[in-house]
Formats: C-alpha cells, sequence, structure tokens
C-alpha cells in the first residue's frame, strides 16, 4: 500500500479539508472566516501572518488558513500550499485600483504545482458596498476562462462578509467539490 493510498484512507475516516484562503490584503479574508464561524466581526485588524481556524460543516472537519495579504507576506504564500486540498481567492470588488495586481497574484498562485489539484473558490466580496464590480464583471477581470483555468475545478461567488450574504453558498460549493474529488461518496 502507498503512502498516497494511506493518506487518503486517513482522510476519508476523518473526513477533513485543507482549505487555503487567501487575497490581496483588505479584501475580508479574516471578516469573511469569522462571520461564517458566527464570530464578532466588529473588531478585526490586518492579519500579519496567518489564523488557522477548525470549522465543522455538514459532517466535514474545514481547517481554514487565513494567511495574510499585504505585499512583504506574499512571497510566503508558498509555505502554506502543502497539502491544500482547496483555495478560496477573496477579491475585493469596490477595489478598483488594484484588480490588476488581484489577477496577477491569482494567476502566479494556480501556476504553482503544489496547488494543482486543488479546488479553487472566487469570493467575489463587498457586494454590500456601492459601486462594487459583480462577480460577472470580476470574473472578466480576473479573466477565469483563461487557459490557466481550463483543466481546474472553480466558481466564483458574490458575497458579503459583513452581511454574511453569500458565504455559506460558496463553502457548501467548495467542501461538495473537494469531497467529490477526495472521498468516496456515503
Amino acid at each position: 500500500m502507498g503512502l498516497l493510498t494511506i493518506l487518503k484512507k486517513q482522510k476519508l475516516k476523518e473526513k477533513q479539508m485543507r482549505i487555503l484562503m487567501l487575497g490581496l490584503d483588505n479584501a475580508g479574508k479574516t471578516t469573511i472566516l469569522k462571520k461564517f464561524n458566527g464570530e464578532d466581526i466588529d473588531t478585526i485588524s490586518p492579519t500579519l501572518g496567518f489564523n488557522i481556524k477548525t470549522l465543522e460543516h455538514r459532517g466535514y472537519q474545514l481547517n481554514v488558513w487565513d494567511v495574510g495579504g499585504q505585499t512583504t507576506i506574499r512571497s510566503y504564500w508558498r509555505n502554506y500550499f502543502e497539502e491544500t486540498d482547496g483555495l478560496i481567492w477573496v477579491v475585493d470588488c469596490a477595489d478598483r485600483e488594484r484588480l490588476a495586481t488581484c489577477r496577477d497574484e491569482l494567476h502566479k498562485l494556480l501556476q504553482q504545482e503544489k496547488l494543482a489539484g486543488a479546488s479553487v473558490l472566487v469570493f467575489a466580496n463587498k457586494q454590500d458596498l456601492a459601486g462594487a464590480l459583480s462577480s460577472e464583471q470580476i470574473a472578466e477581470v480576473l479573466e477565469l476562462g483563461s487557459p490557466i483555468f481550463k483543466n481546474r475545478h472553480w466558481q466564483i461567488h458574490p458575497c458579503s462578509a459583513v452581511t454574511g450574504d453569500g458565504l455559506v453558498d460558496g463553502v457548501d460549493w467548495i467542501v461538495d467539490d473537494i469531497a467529490s474529488r477526495i472521498y468516496l461518496m456515503d
């Protein structure tokens, strides 16, 4: 029995998923995680480094790694790629000035071999703000139809970290997608 088989059997037994949450600074990653977990979102400060939250959702244990998105931290993102089942990319849809940077960073991530099999959920966040681009507009700006996405499981979901709208739908999708690839159906 190979090591990969042993690891998959262990994962199957525990029903665990490792999810990496990334995006530019101030995109709303920590707010999404706290809101989804039912925590207070009134006092959130920039993530310097990372936060790890373990959440129970629909019978699965989600180990979510929320990593800071400041320019100085992005070079360290690669240290978190190991054994990632899913990537949640958070976009600030109201920050039009940095959308090109957001696209470039996402495309760099998707070229990483260690993330090759990861499901990708794009949260088009801050839909509650006036002037926010729609998820369709974000999909176009991020070039989600480009060849880099061709053989990848991905989806974009509009959301608001403040109101909670769209968060459950997005997490449901990524959990279902990962489960369909990793776990035998019950």
